[in-house]
């Protein structure tokens, strides 16, 4: 891996492995960012199990879609403990009119490494859905990360 130059030389030195992790993270929002639609469900799960996989806490976030289903941006809102995060409806009603959402996929990580939703995580996804759908913005998925794992609400039949 390159770094910093020293007197107009650049080093060379291993790269270590969170920062293998962190470049690989860049390329994969940068597609994301750059992509004409989400095409690939594939390229959504590399970049969650990259940015949510090891994490020791739980994390709600949102990736805001546009009409046509690009990446306008993907948010962290709410950070939680090992077992349960709080969030709040209006608060994810706001940022995706500030962002002029058309739709949305939620996203939250189980620490624990178990995929399997929560009764509380089905409620919650409904209260959203519900909510999203009063200001037009459609739920097009939940997916919990788990380590490596990802299970999509969608692909379940549980939207």
């Amino acid at each position: 891996m390159r770094v910093r130059p020293v007197v107009g030389r650049w080093r060379h030195r291993p790269a270590q492995a969170d920062e293998v992790l962190q470049a690989a993270l860049r390329v994969l929002t940068a597609q994301m960012r750059g992509s004409e639609a989400l095409s690939s469900p594939q390229m959504v799960r590399d970049f969650l199990r990259i940015k949510l996989g090891t994490l020791e806490h739980e994390v709600f976030a949102v990736i805001h879609l546009d009409a046509q289903n690009r990446v306008i941006d993907y948010v962290e809102m709410f950070r939680g403990t090992v077992s349960q995060t709080s969030l709040y409806p209006r608060e994810v009603v706001k940022e995706s009119l500030a962002r002029n959402s058309a739709a949305l996929i939620l996203v939250h990580n189980h620490p624990s490494g178990v995929a399997e939703p929560s009764r509380a995580d089905e409620m919650l996804t409904q209260t959203l859905k519900s909510a999203l759908a009063l200001v037009d913005v459609r739920v097009l998925d939940h997916l919990i990360v788990a380590g490596s794992a990802i299970l999509s609400f969608a692909e379940r039949g549980l939207l």
